[in-house]
């Protein structure tokens, strides 16, 4: 006998679906405790803090009290789960946290993307219980950084900042355009000039004079410069 619904009040907590979930993913699940999962961690994800990173924790889909939900248990609910990652519905990350193996659920999502990718470069510092990780803010790239604080990018500028990564890190090169923006000397002539010194020096945590001797000096070459190439 058919178990009958008693249908859908109009005080129910809505919940927002993706439209690629009825064009593109729902035609191709083919198992429908994959469906389940996949449905339950939809709705999951969106009880969690409104955060940018939302995840689901191994214990979310285990517990008693929301077991009911997608009635899934032991190797079933393993199995639903391995599919949905497998078909990269979810993201799976694995960290350790208070001397265990934690495994963490994502939304295929773009916010979910950088998620793992923050974890993956070790970005995230330990929460609690309830919220074993904390992922960091994603860092802005140095393409970003400079048209935040230095203005447009042109296709030479963008080379010149790809040319100083490589020569010198990308975490030399982001400390040098905040100490250039510090010192009102929003240029990449002068963000080269300090990254030079600590690479002839060495960089050391008391070098604000030095980084801004550094710039005056670069700021008179550019000078003398031109006037030299004037006619």
């Amino acid at each position: 006998m058919i178990q009958r619904f008693n249908g859908f009040s109009q005080r129910d907590h809505q919940i927002r679906i993706p439209a690629t979930f009825f064009s593109e993913l729902l035609p191709i699940i083919d198992d429908l405790d994959e469906l389940k999962i996949t449905v339950y961690a939809l709705w999951a994800l969106q009880q969690k803090d409104r955060d940018e990173f939302r995840y689901l924790r191994h214990a979310d889909f285990t517990a008693p009290e929301v077991a009911h939900m997608h009635g899934l248990i032991g190797d079933a609910l393993e199995q639903a789960l391995i599919a949905a990652v497998q078909r990269q519905t979810l993201l799976r990350a694995e960290i350790t946290f208070e001397g265990h193996c934690e495994k963490l659920y994502f939304a295929n999502s773009p916010a979910g993307q950088a998620a793992i990718m923050q974890i993956q470069e070790q970005r995230w510092q330990p929460g609690d219980h309830e919220h074993p990780i904390q992922i960091l803010p994603e860092r802005p790239t140095i393409y970003k950084l400079y048209e935040d604080n230095f203005g447009g990018l042109t296709p030479m500028i963008a080379e010149e900042l790809k040319d100083a990564e490589r020569e010198f890190g990308a975490e030399w090169l982001r400390e040098a355009i905040q100490i250039s923006v510090e010192m009102n000397k929003r240029n990449l002539r002068y963000v080269r000039a300090i990254l030079e010194r600590w690479k002839k020096d060495g960089k050391r945590e008391d070098g604000a004079r030095r980084d801004r001797q550094d710039a005056e000096a670069a700021e008179r070459k550019e000078l003398s410069d031109l006037l030299r190439r004037r006619p």
